[in-house]
């Protein structure tokens, strides 16, 4: 007969969260309340831009260039289509004349220029070839919000029917601008899409509508604070509208994932007969530490974007970082506060009762469905190195796309291309001469004369894959060329021509900036970074398992593990976004490149989730090593009391992530399909196949440490549960918290009882 154990003491912690619940749950209301206020409008506030290094010398000369020369730097175009007719028309003609004109009155408005009234040697670039349709080119002034606000104030009486032509708006600031409001609209529908369905799923997971409510409740609070902290941030630093997906996906999936994890321990005390403070003492103890534990793991790989100048990267760090935290927070604090006052009411509105015949039913049930998971790793440790190198194949296999990506930087085709501003850059790209926009702009600073000018001109004519070079246009004592190369805006030979055009000497100073030399900057800022943030990420996750297993062997199995579940999402990435495959199926344009820092968000967001479920199997079997000794029996158990937990835990996020990914914009959608798809490998491949079969083949090594670590881990180290010694793998244990026999028996008479059926259902999700 099972031992009944004294209950356990409330700890700090515990006293702290539960002494007042009813306090406590009225401050975090009062809390998110003022959360909302502090972060209603943040989109509006967050740019649409930041993948360029701001150090860099393309941005000192695109800025440079934008106050010396603002007349010749649009970023607002009107796309004149005069139909059937000649641009050349006279009354054709006559309309641009009005509308230049009053384009020129608007306030925000700078240099105004048309093909109309353009300069003769200027004028073919801006007419498209069939001659039937030409641009109005002007400059917006003031920041990103302040332009933002001018375009929507005089882009409907300017856009659509304007006399004999039609009028489309385009530019750099309708692209950012579109992409905002896309995103944001976006945001609106994919939580309508993942809130439903994520209920769903955590009914089914549960079995109640009270605890299924629970994980929800906490991660709406998690997205909300997080809102108010980007809000924050705005005042002091540029904040990406793109982060706003991360918040989302993160907010909802990890709150999940903590909720989960802590409410099944909770219900699992509750059956074995413990008081509601007894079981969330425990729990708090046991499941608590691991959820702080797996957001450490989790803010550790967000924060690794920091190193990075761009502030697109740094903003996902910001917002990630703020929302894993506060998930872990509201878990730690909210829900034990919860769940106290529940108690039993936690399995209030128990959907599966219709579905049962009785305890014994449910019991065997839950049994059954913990033995598919000790099955599945019994057979995977018996055939170990079959599994353990067909699997590593298949993810290298799945991984080779990568091997040909193709780095390049965002533009108008993240957009739907039904989008405005999409349709203007499209109809440059096919129907005018050169390639618009992606033109290399040469700024020289310095005293010169005509004839250094011209001099130098001559020398930029003569490198390879120069086309045409036009200017100097000059103003005392700057000036800038434009030099447009051949092949794509940030083809290969654009590329290399950034590299000779800043090598040219010149009797003054000279900065080269455009698309391939923003590119070539962005890939040098990541490329410089990127070992220091791998590293960063490395040695804080070795240290971080570490401490939660005290093994030397088992941080760097889960850091390569990891590394290796992100393989099928790179391969894909390529195979889909990059390559165009499943493009008419998904919805977007292939741009024919990758941008530059989406394969660094995606893998510091993709490895800190697969390290948070790393977390949640490690934790169960180091818990069960501690308690037998039994190395492959700790594997077995482990696998089968959190296979379930981890698997609906993925599935639901895999939902959230999805979601975000039907979004019209092609980065986000790459980045939640992508993370979909790397949470679901994670789950499904390396945690029930790679990782049993791994730790089966290093035994009992798996756990072996030197002396000194031993002791720097018996001091500092945390673990799910409290440390006692092994004890022989054939008893029956007589503790709740050790465990069970395979069959779901906590008698150990081979008979499972009530309790025993109930704690397999939350084990096993």
């Amino acid at each position: 007969m099972t031992e009944v154990n004294s209950p356990p003491r409330p700890g700090g912690w515990t006293r702290l969260v539960t002494a007042r619940p009813r306090l406590t749950l009225l401050a975090a209301l009062v809390l998110t309340v003022l959360a909302v206020l502090a972060g209603s409008g943040v989109a509006d506030r967050l740019g649409s831009g930041g993948w360029e290094d701001p150090d860099a010398q393309s941005t000192y000369a695109t800025r440079a260039l934008e106050r010396a020369f603002p007349e010749s730097q649009p970023n607002l175009l009107l796309l004149v289509d005069a139909g059937d007719a000649s641009v050349d028309s006279p009354a054709v003609r006559a309309e641009a004349a009005r509308l230049t004109a009053r384009l020129t009155a608007e306030k925000g408005i700078v240099g105004v220029g048309s093909y109309w009234a353009a300069d003769p040697s200027t004028a073919p670039g801006l007419r498209a070839k069939d001659g039937h349709e030409a641009l109005i080119a002007a400059r917006i002034t003031g920041d990103e919000k302040t332009m933002g606000e001018t375009l929507d104030r005089i882009a409907p009486s300017y856009r659509g029917e304007q006399g004999p032509v039609k009028v489309r708006i385009g530019g750099i600031v309708a692209v950012r601008h579109e992409m905002q409001t896309t995103i944001q609209e976006d945001l609106t529908r994919a939580e309508l899409i993942a809130l439903p369905i994520t209920l769903v799923l955590l009914v089914m997971v549960f079995g109640s509508a009270v605890a299924a409510l629970l994980p929800l409740g906490i991660g709406i609070v998690a997205i909300l604070g997080t809102n108010a902290v980007l809000s924050g941030l705005t005042a002091f630093t540029d904040v990406s509208v793109f982060a706003m997906n991360l918040t989302t996906a993160l907010g909802l999936g990890l709150a999940i994932d903590y909720a989960l994890f802590i409410v099944r321990r909770f219900r699992e005390e509750l059956s074995t007969g413990a008081e509601p403070l007894g079981a969330i003492t425990t729990t708090l103890r046991t499941a608590g530490r691991t959820v702080l534990f797996s957001a450490l793991t989790v803010a550790v790989s967000l924060a690794a974007m920091l190193v990075f100048p761009q502030y697109f990267l740094r903003s996902f760090a910001y917002a990630g970082m703020a929302v894993v935290l506060l998930a872990a927070a509201a878990a730690l604090i909210l829900l034990p506060a919860a769940l106290v006052l529940l108690g039993d009411r936690v399995n209030a509105l128990d959907l599966r009762r219709a579905f049962r015949r009785g305890p014994r039913t449910a019991g065997a049930g839950a049994a059954e469905g913990g033995r598919g998971w000790a099955r599945a790793a019994d057979l995977v440790m018996r055939r170990a190195p079959f599994f353990a190198l067909g699997t590593t194949a298949v993810l290298v296999l799945l991984g080779l796309p990568f091997l040909g990506v193709k780095f390049g930087t965002a533009d108008d085709r993240q957009l739907p291309s039904s989008a405005e501003s999409h349709v203007v850059q499209q109809h440059l790209r096919d129907g005018f001469p050169g390639s618009p926009g992606g033109g290399l702009e040469i700024l020289a600073e310095g005293k010169a004369t005509e004839a250094q000018y011209t001099a130098y001109k001559a020398r930029v004519v003569a490198l390879p894959a120069v086309v045409q070079v036009d200017g100097p246009l000059v103003k005392g004592d700057t000036a800038y060329f434009t030099v447009q190369p051949e092949g794509e805006a940030v083809g290969d030979p654009a590329q290399h021509l950034v590299g000779d055009l800043r090598a040219l000497k010149a009797p003054f100073d000279t900065k080269v900036t455009g698309t391939a030399a923003v590119l070539v900057d962005s890939k040098h800022a990541i490329g410089t970074q990127l070992p220091w943030a791998g590293a960063f990420v490395a040695v804080v996750t070795l240290l971080l398992v570490f401490l939660l297993t005290g093994s030397v062997l088992i941080p760097l199995q889960a850091v390569l593990l990891n590394a290796l579940s992100l393989t099928a999402m790179f391969g894909a990435v390529v195979w889909v976004f990059q390559d165009g495959h499943l493009s008419g199926l998904l919805g977007f344009t292939s741009p024919g490149s990758i941008e530059t820092t989406l394969p660094v968000l995606m893998f510091c967001v993709a490895f800190g989730l697969s390290m948070d479920y790393g977390v949640f199997l490690l934790s169960r079997i180091k818990e069960e090593h501690d308690a037998t000794g039994d190395h492959e029996r700790a594997v077995r158990l482990g696998l089968q009391r959190t296979g379930g937990l981890i698997t609906a835990a993925a599935v639901i996020l895999a939902v959230v992530m999805v979601a975000i990914g039907t979004s019209r914009v092609t980065n986000t959608k790459m980045l939640g399909l992508g993370i979909a798809l790397a949470v679901l490998m994670d789950a499904m491949v390396i945690r029930s196949l790679l990782v049993p079969a791994i730790m089966r083949l290093t035994g009992r090594a798996t756990w072996w440490a030197p002396a000194p670590l031993r002791r720097f881990h018996a001091r500092f180290g945390l673990s799910e549960g409290d440390v006692h010694p092994p004890r022989d793998a054939g008893n029956c244990p007589t503790s709740h918290d050790g465990p069970a026999d395979e069959s779901g028996d906590d008698n150990g008479d081979g008979s499972p009882d009530a309790s025993s059926g109930l704690r397999e259902v939350q084990r096993t999700g």
